[in-house]
């Protein structure tokens, strides 16, 4: 907790509570306990409250549930990260204490089930412990089922009251929540945190109130990566997703499935992936950019139907929310290793565009983004996020509907002529024409994917073949002259320049500012635009003396990971190196700043 000022002393010349900045709350316990509806309702507040918020969470893959943590970061000014350190641990059981006190910052408060959890005594000068029989008083509120259905909110409800919360907003959020279920859950929930926070912590010597956040001139709106994701592709105008349910990717699914009817769309459950992407290229191809989407195994059997997608230029978005790998790997944990099958996943030259959203908000504007990108350039676009972003609640402002919601409705216009794949046609730059529409020349095209003349009729001729090749590739070409360049977080010049991508950009940044607040010259980029890469990068990598590529994927065979191959590719520049890591979690901002002072060191 960033303490800046006591508060307003009481009647009795004690303070009530200390004014902070910022709170790094961790929930430890079991999968079952219902720790990520905390989670949730601490983030959702924070973000109906004017606060910057950001969350951490694991999870374990087996059906049988394990062990699991969420982590809070609450914050009056600029999140970037989900915190180093933790100010308050609340742990259900043994495990869950000794495994995760050494997240906390010494002097923390460890707030712990007493009927499950018996204090280390080597801890206790360390930490603050404050122990109360969560289990026992919630089933006394509750009944004889609490401990089990209830003991999460009666925990919330101490978290409550440790951090003056507001108790209205989140009594509104347990409405939104339990409203449509049995009353009983509602009342049960409303009692078990009332319990709690009327529960005495006299052995807490103050409680924590945050500062107000900074009035953001307007509504923020609460979610995860994953839902931002789907509202941005409904409000880029697609219609028709097809998919099959895989971790991390099946909430896109389940919400586009949802969601799209209001809108006179669908979603379909398909048997496989295979028939998922060949639906979804259906779609596409009847006149309406489709989605489909996986995470890092369903992407491999995707591959052939991409290439078809490449070769035919058909507009299609394909999303990746990366997971451990290979094979079907840690579906729970974060990593960035997905950007190889992206980028050159697929038999033969088969260019595609890759993105990759850095953050929630980000995960909006990136889907419209690739839309709009596929249209234009008839290319498959990737968006490529992760584990992290995708479970990770953030808080930001309302996106403006008005202004970026879209209608991408077929246009039946009759035409003269109409060549798909128009050689002369401007940096090969075409567009298919829904079926149904009137080509008065009678000269209809067809589509193949097999190697075509203009019209699409399949052709061996080696100087088409040439052609056509060269047509696929200079689209990506021309839209690299239009990629702007990332800006830089810090002077354009100096020491060391981090890059990154995805869910790597916050710590990153943070990490930047940490270590230039005691004179380090360290900036950061962080690239949104993975394929094709921006013109006029080598520029910004001449202003500094090591350039270090951040990612969540292995070092490779030479030392540094995918970026970092693709940009030492491009560039022929040995002072780009790796800054790599494969253990399932996302960065912390200390692992960041010890990794690239110690290869800058080595260099």
């Amino acid at each position: 907790m960033s303490a800046v000022a006591d508060a307003p002393t009481s009647a009795g010349g004690q303070s009530r509570f200390t004014k902070i900045n910022e709170a790094v709350i961790r929930i430890a316990g079991n999968s079952q306990d219902g720790i990520q509806a905390i989670g949730g309702f601490l983030a959702r507040l924070a973000g109906r409250s004017e606060q910057e918020v950001m969350t951490f969470m694991t999870i374990p893959s087996t059906i049988s549930g394990g062990p699991s943590i969420f982590q809070v970061r609450i914050g009056s000014g600029e999140v970037l990260s989900a915190g180093d350190e933790a100010d308050l641990l609340l742990c259900f059981y043994q495990h869950s204490y000794e495994d995760h006190i050494k997240s906390l910052k010494l002097g923390g408060i460890v707030l712990y089930d007493a009927d499950h959890v018996t204090p280390k005594p080597e801890w206790q000068e360390s930490y603050r412990h404050v122990g109360v029989n969560i289990s026992g008083l919630t089933v006394e509120a509750i009944g004889g089922t609490g401990r089990d259905k209830g003991k999460n909110i009666y925990a919330l409800g101490l978290l409550a009251k440790i951090y003056d919360l507001e108790v209205a907003k989140l009594k509104r959020l347990f409405s939104e929540r339990f409203g449509g279920k049995d009353a009983s859950i509602l009342d049960n929930a409303n009692a078990c945190f009332d319990s709690g926070y009327n529960h005495s912590l006299e052995n807490l010597l103050k409680s924590y109130q945050f500062y107000p956040g900074a009035d953001k001139g307007g509504q923020q709106v609460v979610m995860n990566g994953n839902e931002a994701l789907a509202y941005g592709l409904i409000a880029a105008g697609v219609r028709f997703g097809a998919g099959y349910p895989i971790t991390p990717w099946s909430d896109i699914m389940e919400l586009l499935r949802k969601e799209l009817p209001k809108y006179g769309g669908s979603f379909i459950q398909c048997e496989d992936e295979i028939a998922s992407v060949s639906m979804a290229l259906g779609a596409s191809w009847g006149g309406r950019v489709a989605v489909t989407g996986s995470s890092g195994p369903g992407i491999s059997l995707k591959t052939e139907a991409i290439g078809w997608a490449s070769m035919a230029e058909m507009p299609l978005i394909i999303v990746d929310v990366q997971r451990g790998g290979p094979s079907t790997g840690m579906p729970t944990n974060v990593e960035q290793s997905d950007l190889n099958i992206a980028t050159f996943g697929g038999h033969g030259d088969s260019p595609r565009v890759v993105l990759a959203p850095s953050g929630v908000e980000d995960c909006f504007y990136t889907a419209i983004e690739a839309v709009n990108i596929a249209r234009k350039y008839s290319t498959p676009v990737f968006i490529l996020t992760d584990q992290g972003i995708a479970t990770r609640i953030e808080a930001f402002p309302e996106p403006k509907l008005e202004q970026v919601c879209q209608d991408i409705s077929p246009d039946l216009t009759p035409v003269a002529e109409h060549k798909p794949y128009d050689l002369s046609a401007p940096d090969g730059l075409t567009r298919h024409l829904a079926p149904g529409t009137r080509v008065a020349s009678g000269k209809y095209p067809v589509v193949t994917g097999l190697e075509h003349d203009e019209l699409g009729h399949p052709t061996g001729s080696p100087k088409v073949h040439l052609a056509m090749i060269a047509k696929r590739r200079n689209k990506l070409r021309k839209l690299a002259s239009e990629i702007p360049l990332p800006k830089v977080h810090g002077p354009t010049e100096g020491q060391i320049l981090l890059v990154g991508w995805g869910s790597s950009e916050g710590p990153m940044r943070e990490a930047v500012d940490r270590a230039r607040s005691v004179g380090d010259a360290i900036s950061s980029i962080n690239l949104k635009h993975i394929n094709p890469l921006p013109n006029g990068l080598e520029n910004i990598f001449k202003g500094f003396n090591h350039v270090f590529v951040v990612e969540l994927n292995d070092e490779g065979l030479y030392g540094y990971g995918q970026l970092g191959s693709v940009l030492r590719a491009r560039y022929a520049d040995p002072k780009i190196q790796g800054i790599n890591k494969v253990d399932g979690l996302t960065w912390k901002v200390k692992e960041i700043l010890d990794r690239a002072r110690a290869l800058a060191s080595a260099k």
